[in-house]
């Protein structure tokens, strides 16, 4: 599960970017699409979500090591 998680967020992370290069481009124009500026928001979304999830994976492991040894 964790690998999974490790490589959709590796794609999320170049979606990301393609889209914040995608906006500038857009943003450029004579005539901008103002709702082009809201597209990276969804992947940003993810990237919190999944980013949170990778920074706190050592923090629950020890903490489940700590309180698995205790009850032994």
């Amino acid at each position: 599960m964790n690998q999974w998680i490790r490589q959709f967020h590796r794609w999320m992370s170049m979606i990301f970017t393609l889209s914040v290069i995608a906006t500038f481009i857009a943003l450029a124009q004579k005539q901008p699409l103002v709702w082009v500026s809201y597209v990276p928001l969804a992947p940003l979304a993810l990237l919190l979500i999944t980013g949170v999830y990778l920074f706190a994976l050592p923090y629950l492991s020890k903490w489940r090591r700590r309180s698995g040894a205790g009850q032994t």
